[in-house]
């Protein structure tokens, strides 16, 4: 797989760790869906904070429970959820590179405010692309080490690192993760087979995250929505895109989703959004607001300045 013999032994692999690049794209064709990280910015960070490519693989974290043993010299951080780190039993803090030798343990707790954490070592784990991608979706069997989940026993090849200039996020910048979140929604073509008293429903009503929530959608139960029509004719799904099934409940499409199907969507979500939404567990809040395709220009634009401007501290 590699000639690089050095990483991190998988001593436990937690509920749900998968291995993670920026996604898999241009291949929606032959059926591929885009996977990557649930919570692009936390990702991203992860990346920044050890001077990587922003596409490095990571480990994303879901709920937590992971227990690596390091047969290498690096840096490694940890950002997202809060999730409990330790180093040989020692408590560390997140968002903040620290260094790692050989022999060392590295333990992460489960979360507890928020859902998925990221952790990312300098230069990023080195996996063999799957269509142009590190990125695994076991629906679809593909990326990662096997197509599938971390298991006990699997090993993380990556590179040594004797010396590197890594950094930290300040904690005036470091996201908060709420159970009481408003979502923003731009409305799409299929919202005329909705009527004026289904869309304000939609949008003045509270929502609550089911236990069917994951990669590839969140379920949410709540006052019904009805639309005029059962089906649709099979299209395209984009992210975030909010399916509204025969049982009036709505579903929020994830990274993982299925690339055509036939609901008739009320919206889509945007991505700043969809990333809040995926840090929630089950019996969380959310309410959605209408805005315009212009404001999420803008607010994405805002949040890329944002992420350009905030300058990390050195370690």
């Amino acid at each position: 797989m590699t000639e690089n013999k050095s990483g991190f032994k998988v001593l436990q692999p937690g509920l749900l760790t998968l291995i993670q690049d920026a996604g898999r794209y241009g291949h929606h064709r032959i059926g591929l869906t885009t996977g990557g990280p649930l919570d692009a910015q936390a990702f991203k960070w992860a990346n920044r904070l050890l001077g990587n490519n922003l596409n490095s693989t990571t480990l994303e974290i879901s709920i937590g429970g992971l227990v690596l043993e390091a047969e290498v010299d690096t840096y490694m951080v940890l950002t997202g959820a809060e999730m409990p780190l330790k180093i040989n039993g020692i408590e560390r803090d997140r968002w903040h590179a620290h260094r790692i030798q050989q022999g060392d343990r590295i333990e992460l707790g489960f979360a507890t405010q928020g859902a998925r954490a990221y952790l990312g070592v300098v230069g990023g784990f080195q996996i063999e692309p799957s269509f142009s991608s590190s990125a695994t979706v076991t629906r679809e069997g593909i990326g990662g080490l096997d197509g599938g989940k971390l298991q006990q026993g699997d090993y993380l090849y990556c590179a040594e690192i004797k010396s590197a200039q890594v950094y930290r996020l300040p904690e005036q910048h470091r996201p908060q993760y709420n159970d009481n979140i408003s979502l923003r929604v731009i409305t799409g073509y299929q919202q005329d087979s909705f009527s004026g008293f289904e869309k304000r429903m939609f949008f003045s009503s509270e929502y609550s995250v089911t236990d069917r929530a994951d990669r590839m959608g969140y379920r949410l139960s709540g006052p019904q929505v009805k639309a005029s029509i059962d089906g649709i004719l099979s299209e395209g799904i984009c992210h975030g895109a909010i399916q509204i099934p025969a049982d009036g409940q709505p579903i929020v499409l994830l990274n993982d989703r299925q690339t055509i199907g036939g609901y008739p969507k009320i919206g889509s979500m945007i991505s700043l959004d969809t990333a809040r939404m995926a840090q929630l567990l089950p019996g969380a809040k959310v309410h959605f607001e209408e805005i315009t395709i212009d404001d999420a220009h803008n607010l994405h634009c805002l949040a890329h300045m944002k992420f350009e401007r905030t300058k990390p501290e050195e370690v």
